[in-house]
């Protein structure tokens, strides 16, 4: 019975969707992508019908860079491998839609049972991934069936989640379909357990090992050292219209030489002019730098592009993360790697493992409001911001690695196949 409920849901689901898709350009994508996908996928797995698949699935930009370090690490493994990557949402697969690290990149298709039996029959992977939250009955239940080998890595778990409801059977049982479950921490291994799952092991987070990667490739920016010059520099990354209230009254009324970029969590055009009209301070797009004259004479820059955030960090002496106020905290590991004071909202934070270990070792601080922020930079000294980068880096040290731990458990289930 709940099956057919499930089933009936998604296909309610599509049918909103392509609804919604006739004046979302979001939703659109998410229609347009999956067309033909049947298709599309059985011409390419045609020309490699011999070769060992690998089927790695993201749900969205956040989860790929978490699959990242162990795509790459199987890949280097198993060169003779076929890397396959899905995404569910457009705004993972219409970003990374040309990474080079995969040898076919498709959107997944929705889970109805003929979609998951005809996705994976035609694809007949030899071991599957999913990263983090991804929990599709249909797909899971067939690729158990099949006996086919399938993770869950970096995954976390919360007492409040629906798994650990005394009404919660049904996804439950979903989770029972994993071959293994790593998680990042042992909290998630005693809630699992509790439920009668003990195929679970402690791997960590796979960011650490993805953002360690990307901080030892940093790349010189040369419009943003121009803008900054030697004054310090304070980034708001993944910025919402929430996040910018609460710090468009510091940035009019600062009468420091402070200098201020704003990445924002989507490119839209009619925010970023209003922003800009708000804004009381010399302010240019990155994309009007190359017209811009005296880019030291701006007090703001606004970043109108989607890619180059975390390789603005390393300039920065203080940093806002967005999304706390709204739907969700955003990536803290990239920013915190460099040792600096981080800030955000007082909301929606807690679900996020890293947000927590970083309020608790002080290297972050929770912000109510405009006043909030003010008082709290001006407490913080000399001290502080040596025991923040102290703390930080320790706190990746501790932390790297988890792509390791998986692959050696990976390399032994291979080995007995062998």
């Amino acid at each position: 019975m709940k099956n057919i409920i499930y089933d009936t849901s998604i296909h309610i689901y599509g049918t909103v969707i392509k609804s919604v898709a006739l004046f979302n350009n979001k939703a659109k994508l998410f229609v347009d992508g999956r067309k033909n996908w049947q298709s599309d996928l059985s011409d390419w797995k045609k020309q490699n019908n011999s070769d060992s698949i690998i089927w790695f699935h993201c749900a969205s930009l956040g989860e790929f860079e978490q699959g990242k370090p162990l795509i790459e690490a199987f890949k280097k493994k198993y060169p003779e491998s076929k890397i396959v990557l899905s995404f569910f949402s457009p705004s993972g697969y219409e970003i990374r839609k040309n990474f080079t690290g995969a040898d076919y990149i498709t959107y997944l298709p929705l889970d109805t049972y003929f979609n998951a039996n005809t996705f994976i029959d035609i694809l007949k992977p030899d071991m599957v991934f999913f990263v983090k939250y991804e929990y599709w009955y249909n797909y899971l239940t067939i690729l158990q069936n099949k006996k086919i080998p399938t993770f869950l890595f970096s995954g976390i778990f919360r007492p409040k989640q629906i798994f650990f409801k005394w009404y919660g059977l049904f996804f439950k049982n979903i989770l029972k379909k994993f071959s293994h479950l790593f998680v990042q921490n042992q909290s998630s291994v005693f809630l699992l357990n509790n439920i009668g799952i003990n195929n679970v092991s402690v791997a960590g987070d796979t960011r650490f090992d993805a953002v360690w990667s990307n901080f030892q490739k940093s790349n010189q920016i040369e419009i943003v050292e121009k803008f900054k010059q030697t004054n310090k520099l304070f980034i708001v990354g993944s910025c919402w219209q929430e996040d910018f209230d609460v710090l468009l009254p510091f940035i009019n009324d600062n009468n420091s030489s402070i200098k201020f970029i704003i990445a924002p969590h989507e490119i839209k055009t009619d925010e970023i002019k209003k922003w800009r009209n708000k804004i009381q301070k010399k302010t240019f797009l990155y994309s009007e730098s190359k017209v811009t004259n005296s880019l030291s004479d701006h007090q703001v820059l606004i970043i109108d592009n989607i890619g180059m955030l975390s390789s603005l960090y390393q300039y920065a002496d203080l940093v806002w993360i967005g999304g706390a106020y709204k739907k969700g905290l955003h990536n803290t590991l990239e920013a915190a790697i460099y040792g600096l004071p981080l800030f955000w909202g007082d909301k929606n934070y807690i679900k996020f493992q890293e947000a927590n270990d970083l309020l608790e070792k002080k290297c972050a601080f929770v912000i109510k409001n405009t006043e909030d922020l003010i008082t709290t930079l001006n407490t913080l000294g000399e001290k502080n911001l040596f025991d923040i980068q102290k703390n930080a880096s320790e706190y990746f040290k501790q932390n790297i690695g988890g792509t390791a731990k998986i692959m050696k458990h990976i390399e032994n289930e291979i080995s007995k196949n062998e």
